[in-house]
């Protein structure tokens, strides 16, 4: 049974009726999804077992023990995989975990560049650890090249970048930036959480390596904390995968199982999200005590023509600015439909404050200045009904 499963979990991603290329959705529902062998089962079981018999020394199915191979994150990986068209994908216990792993490409001397509006999170472990090894980085906007090539060095190694931003919206130009960093041979990673890859595929604009935090929209339901790299070059996939196996940061089988269950309903999901985010974004922006929205999909946005090219829609991340602590503190607590709490890409709209919970570990004179101001508010638009949405921030605004 576990060859059959091997054999299964191994298989290539599923064909058109007509040998066409499958679409998208099509690949959400079965890339990764195939019916257990064993049993038939439409929905692929949760291999929940830390280990697997062996017929004698040196005979085995192809698996020897959960933290090596275990069925069911395999088959989540072969869906990331086509999802992101990569050469393969690994799953990790969290984003931070998938960030970790492709930093061991990274030795001592070496220098990144990075994102300045980085996630927190990211922000942290590059500079209170990775720093400690001797890694070297620039925080710059990558929203402008010319920012960045003036920040390359001789030993710049890799390119990090966020697009969109976490919080403020900008891009990064993934296919200028991807040309640039090849010419110094520099690896190029996205973070692709915000997007996902309905929306952005960024391995097919020029990146190496593609990441995601899988809780977010992926997984859709915010039960389920996990993380994934993708890459384009086997090379990059097989280093991953040892170092998977070797610190042990995996995605256990359950996880596994709520992500693959996720990526079902990926392009409805983002569909809704979609609909919902543009049509708050305007209303925001039209709102008297909103001062700024920072929202790709609006036509006041800065990057709004890059939005347009290389993403297909514009997703359901919008921040604002409402002035003032006082301000964001009165908004926040009168919600009633909108939830406020960390973490984002959920079915339910939920709501953060920036300057206080993702992005606690920058600096403050930094945060200001990069315009996470102690007044900026970041929703993850659900996909509530939109008018249920629109009342309540309507009434949390007026009782500011």
């Amino acid at each position: 049974m576990a060859t059959e499963v091997k054999d299964e979990v191994s298989s290539s991603k599923p064909a058109a009726a007509d040998d066409r290329a499958p679409g998208f959705s099509t690949l959400c529902i079965h890339a990764g999804n195939e019916p257990d062998p064993a049993t038939g089962s439409v929905t692929f079981p949760i291999y929940q077992t830390s280990t697997y018999v062996q017929e004698g020394l040196g005979k085995h199915k192809g698996f020897e023990y959960a933290r090596t191979q275990n069925p069911t994150r395999m088959r989540l990986e072969e869906s990331l995989t086509a999802l992101e068209a990569g050469a393969g994908a690994k799953a990790f216990a969290s984003g931070m975990a998938a960030i970790t792993a492709i930093s061991t490409f990274l030795k001592q001397g070496d220098h990144v560049v990075c994102s300045n509006m980085t996630y927190g999170g990211t922000y942290r472990y590059f500079t209170k650890i990775l720093a400690k090894f001797g890694v070297a980085f620039d925080f710059v906007d990558t929203a402008d090249i010319e920012s960045v090539r003036r920040a390359i060095r001789p030993e710049t190694r890799m390119l990090h970048l966020e697009s969109p931003t976490n919080p403020t919206m900008r891009l990064a130009d993934i296919s200028a930036l991807s040309e640039l960093g090849h010419r110094v041979g520099a690896i190029v990673v996205v973070d692709n959480t915000f997007a996902s890859p309905y929306l952005q595929r960024p391995l097919e604009l020029g990146a190496d390596i593609v990441m995601h935090s899988t809780t977010k929209f992926l997984g859709g339901h915010s039960d389920t904390v996990g993380g994934a790299a993708i890459a384009k070059s086997q090379e990059h996939v097989e280093w991953l995968g040892f170092v998977q196996n070797s610190s042990g940061a995996i995605l256990s089988p359950m996880d596994s199982w709520l992500v693959l269950r996720g990526i079902k309903t990926l392009v409805v999901r983002m569909e809704r999200h979609e609909q919902n985010g543009r049509a708050v974004a305007e209303h925001l922006a039209r709102h008297p005590k909103v001062r700024s929205v920072h929202y790709p999909g609006l036509p006041s946005h800065p990057q709004h023509a890059l939005a347009k090219k290389q993403m297909k829609g514009f997703g359901a991340m919008i921040s604002f600015e409402l002035g003032s602590f006082e301000n964001a503190g009165r908004f926040l607590e009168k919600l009633r439909v909108c939830s406020l709490g960390e973490s984002l890409g959920g079915v339910e709209t939920l709501i953060s404050h920036p300057a206080s919970m993702t992005h606690g570990a920058i600096p403050e004179a930094e945060r200001n200045r990069l315009g996470v101001t102690p007044g900026l508010v970041r929703i993850s638009v659900g996909i509530e009904d939109i008018g249920d949405i629109l009342a309540d921030l309507d009434q949390a605004l007026e009782a500011m």
